[in-house]
């Protein structure tokens, strides 16, 4: 009865950068998703014991998570907490509910995240004191850094890519697969139990809706993506190989399953295992991996004994060069692994707004697990600075 379970998870559409999200804050995209995660479910607001939402980027002010329950119009004195572990974010978050409903200190947890990349500021840190001659430095933050190397996320992950073997035809091979997969999980519909509308406002004051991930690109060639030159002096990454710049929102629901007995309702599926950790600051295509090992030895469970496997798309590198790596560079055994690795296309294809995706992969992987009648599933993502978040779950 102390098992933790989802029981609802929904999300917006992902917005292509500069697209039809633009104009909306994080905050407001975040209260979109907490409202409609319990819409349909016999929970009242005012039981909801915390919101934990993540989110990365700056441009939205002071404790987002608290503006997004706000947004969403649940009680004033619920609480809520922002976490930013970078791309991991959303997933910590749901293990930080994890932890404090086993502990008692909650018993009904929103847990997702939020992050529009299309508004995120250029910053000017030297404008606060001014200087009495030269240039100032315009900073753009979406350049996604590690701020501890220096070095653009982009550079260092094609560098290890190349190291472990793993080429630039590769790495456009899997991304020409994950748009393909997406289309043929779209046309089946697989999506429409996690999407939610998100209606849009013109300038002129006509309304409409986005109903469908935005970013993916259907008609994609691997004689497009072959042409595409490297970013940020990067080796082997591409636009067409990394994930896309995005908007949107993400919200699980969390309880013990003894809770959701009580309210008759079924849940998704249960939470085994979650493991967060850290590693080198330059090897983040490998650390998926090494959190995948851990959870599992937590779990006593072997990666044998899973029926999905998701590792985030921050780009191709990472899929391709853990699953080198849990395969222990065995070649046909990481083909084997690859098989049930992001069966549904991922964020090249889909998107990848930062501070919202692990909540993404962990209710994709719920209802695609239901649609194959059951089984186990790892879920895992990569974060700047040497970070990863694994997740083990069960339908």
């Amino acid at each position: 009865m102390d098992e933790i379970v989802v029981v609802g998870g929904k999300r917006t559409p992902f917005g292509r950068f500069g697209g039809s999200l633009r104009d909306i804050p994080s905050f407001e995209l975040g209260g979109m998703v907490i409202q409609r995660v319990i819409e349909d479910l016999p929970i009242a607001g005012r039981e909801i014991d915390g919101v934990i939402m993540g989110l990365c980027l700056p441009g939205v002010g002071l404790s987002p998570a608290r503006q997004a329950a706000l947004a969403a119009k649940l009680p004033v004195d619920i609480n809520a907490l922002t976490v930013d572990r970078a791309c991991c974010s959303a997933l910590t978050a749901v293990g930080i509910g994890m932890q404090l409903i086993l502990r008692s200190q909650a018993s009904i947890i929103i847990a997702g995240g939020m992050e529009n990349m299309s508004r995120t500021p250029y910053l000017i840190p030297q404008m606060r004191w001014g200087k009495r001659l030269g240039d100032f430095v315009v900073r753009d933050e979406l350049v996604i850094r590690n701020a501890y190397l220096d070095m653009p996320m982009a550079k260092y992950a094609g560098e290890v890519a190349v190291e472990k073997g793993v080429d630039r035809k590769e790495q456009d091979e899997w991304a020409l697969r994950s748009h393909q997969r997406w289309g043929e999980a779209q046309a089946k519909g697989k999506f429409d139990e996690e999407l939610i509308p998100v209606e849009i406002s013109s300038m002129k004051g006509e309304k409409s809706f986005l109903k469908y991930d935005e970013h993916p690109r259907p008609d994609t060639t691997i004689e497009k993506l072959s042409i595409l030159k490297p970013v940020y002096e990067s080796p082997t990454v591409t636009a067409g190989n990394a994930s896309g710049i995005s908007d949107g929102a993400t919200a699980t629901l969390l309880m013990k399953r003894e809770e959701a007995q009580k309210r008759g309702i079924l849940p998704l599926g249960r939470i085994i295992a979650y493991s967060p950790i850290c590693g080198e600051p330059r090897e983040s295509p490998i650390l998926p991996a090494v959190a995948i090992k851990k959870v599992l030895g937590q779990s006593d469970i072997k990666l044998e004994d899973m029926k999905l496997i998701e590792i985030n798309e921050a780009f191709a590198a990472m899929p391709l060069v853990s699953s080198l790596v849990l395969a222990d560079f065995d070649r046909k055994k990481a083909e084997k692994i690859r098989e049930k690795l992001n069966v549904n296309g991922g964020a090249i294809a889909i998107g990848h707004p930062i501070g919202a995706t692990g909540a993404r992969l962990l209710m994709n992987m719920f209802y695609e697990l239901r649609r194959k009648g059951g089984g186990r599933g790892v879920v895992s993502i990569c974060g700047a600075i040497g970070q990863a978040d694994a997740v083990i779950l069960e339908v």
